[in-house]
């Protein structure tokens, strides 16, 4: 199958759709969030697919502002029509006219931002870190404690059936959001706007699983599929679903390098 879908992308680059995850997958896993860069070979494969792919779009659980600050997208050139997927779907930004859409923040994430510090305090877990990213929250325990991820999993499950949102596990990170997006439909967004005929995938994470759902999906209607998992010692869910296993953000950005000299 990878040897197939390489080669008809290949003869037919311009109905080929190339969406990626940013954490993990473009970028390394780093104790500061804030300083996740993407691989700057990564960076420089995707300008270089981007003149020739008919799309190559960023499917992120990051805000649209973070993702293109840590990767360098915005005016690269060769990625005049990179499209942005932000907070698992729920905006969009368009590197052709710059624009970015988003939903209002959600009344549940606000009132979640007013009682989560205390909440956590009461819980023992004060010195977790609380990223809000407008429309959701998500809570980092890498380098606080082992084992207190799994401590706050059941609760905060529960916290989030009270507020009506949804949770997003992570490596180290629990998330809660608003539901009503995912990264499978934005894929399947992606895939219709440009007509695609083959798509690939590729991803690290539990937050990356109903992407593959919908590529699988997509394979079942004709649409030829690839995915590709960037590997690692803390998840290891994507493994036996995927088409391609790489070793992490370096062996990704080797793939897409060897991609791109194809053309």
């Amino acid at each position: 199958m990878t040897s197939t879908i390489r080669s008809a992308i290949v003869a037919d680059p311009g109905h080929t759709l190339l969406a990626l995850d940013f954490d993990g997958t473009l970028a390394h896993i780093v104790d500061d969030p804030t300083r996740a860069f993407a691989h700057p070979r990564s960076v420089d494969a995707l300008a270089r697919l981007g003149a020739v792919l008919g799309q190559v779009a960023i499917v992120t659980g990051r805000p649209v502002p973070q993702a293109l600050e840590l990767g360098g997208f915005e005016g690269r050139a060769g990625l005049e029509r990179l499209v942005i997927y932000g907070q698992y779907g729920a905006e969009r930004w368009d590197a052709a006219d710059g624009t970015t859409t988003r939903p209002d923040r959600p009344e549940p994430i606000v009132r979640l931002a007013g009682l989560l510090p205390d909440w956590l305090a009461e819980r023992g877990a004060g010195d977790v870190r609380i990223e809000d990213k407008g429309l959701a929250i998500a809570i980092h325990t890498r380098g606080v404690g082992d084992g207190l991820l799994d401590t706050l999993r059941a609760p905060l499950s529960d916290l989030a059936a009270e507020l009506g949102l949804a949770v997003e596990p992570g490596r180290q990170v629990i998330e809660l959001r608003a539901p009503g997006n995912d990264k499978g439909d934005a894929v399947r967004r992606l895939v219709a706007a440009l007509g695609a005929k083959q798509v690939v995938f590729a991803g690290d994470d539990l937050g990356d699983l109903p992407a593959f759902a919908a590529v699988e999906e997509l394979r079942a209607s004709g649409v030829g599929g690839l995915l590709i998992c960037s590997a690692s010692t803390e998840q290891d869910a994507l493994v036996s679903r995927s088409d391609i296993v790489l070793e992490g953000p370096d062996a990704v950005a080797g793939w897409l390098e060897e991609l791109a000299d194809e053309f």
